[in-house]
């Protein structure tokens, strides 16, 4: 399909109801089978015994399920340092032993050009991700750090969050840092919680249904018709009208899993 058959008023199918079908996938297939798929939260190890219980109360029920965790795909051992044109730098502390090729980690992490740090002390980082949320009902999706999930080595700084909607706006996704405490390394380990994403849907009280999805031709094109735009504009929610309008009526298609089919006797 052309793009110049989308320019005209697509919007999303009509709200239904019943759970709120959001998709996702890795958009590069290359070891993909690194990255872990999105969890529900739920709360392990706890007393479901009492009534009181915490763990039985309706409202951190409902919470924690339109949270959903991202695991940490590989080990990472970052040093902020400044070469000796004292720009910023990052030195990958684990060397030889680091379960990631150094070209592989140059392409997927990066230091922010200094003149775009919000604090002039405190670097940002970012890690370029697969991961891809897309739905074809309103729903605005907000990416946050794993608050529920307790680190005994807590991290030199904060995350960035972000919110969008991602029945226009889909996008992959990256995990941006900002460095506090540049004296101490940042250490990520496989298998770690990482971050959450936390979907709204529209009613509010609608539950969220998460599906694996397949990467077809209409949402590569998609995507690849909205994804410079950063490069040229400011601020992007401006373009999300004109995103609107280039929207295929549908972009989620769920990945077919095929059934073993049952022996005759």
């Amino acid at each position: 399909m052309a793009l110049s058959d989308w320019f005209q008023d697509q919007s999303p199918a009509p709200q239904r109801s019943g759970p709120v079908q959001i998709g996702w996938l890795l958009t590069e297939a290359k070891s993909g089978v690194v990255y872990y798929p999105p969890e529900r939260v739920r709360s392990v190890e706890v007393n479901r015994k009492h009534a009181k219980s915490a763990s039985r109360c309706p409202a951190i029920i409902n919470m924690e399920s339109r949270y959903f965790m991202i695991r940490v795909p590989f080990d990472m051992h970052l040093r902020f340092v400044r070469d000796k044109d004292g720009k910023p730098a990052l030195r990958n502390m684990l060397g030889d032993a680091s379960p990631v090729r150094a070209s592989v980690l140059n392409k997927k992490l990066h230091v922010t050009s200094e003149s775009e740090w919000r604090h002039k002390s405190r670097p940002t980082i970012q890690v370029s991700l697969p991961y891809l949320f897309i739905t074809d009902e309103p729903t605005h999706m907000t990416q946050l750090a794993a608050f529920m999930h307790y680190n005994k080595a807590p991290l030199p700084g904060t995350i960035f969050g972000g919110r969008f909607p991602i029945h226009d706006w889909p996008r992959p996704l990256m995990w941006a840092f900002e460095w506090h405490d540049t004296s101490l390394d940042l250490i990520l380990k496989r298998g770690d919680p990482w971050f959450y994403v936390n979907f709204e849907t529209e009613p509010q009280d609608r539950a969220v249904s998460l599906v694996e999805a397949e990467n077809t031709q209409e949402l590569a094109q998609y995507l690849e018709h909205i994804s410079a735009s950063v490069n040229y504009v400011n601020q992007t929610f401006s373009l999300f009208k004109e995103a609107k309008r280039a929207r295929p009526r549908k972009l989620l298609q769920p990945v077919a899993r095929n059934l073993q089919p049952v022996a005759k006797k």
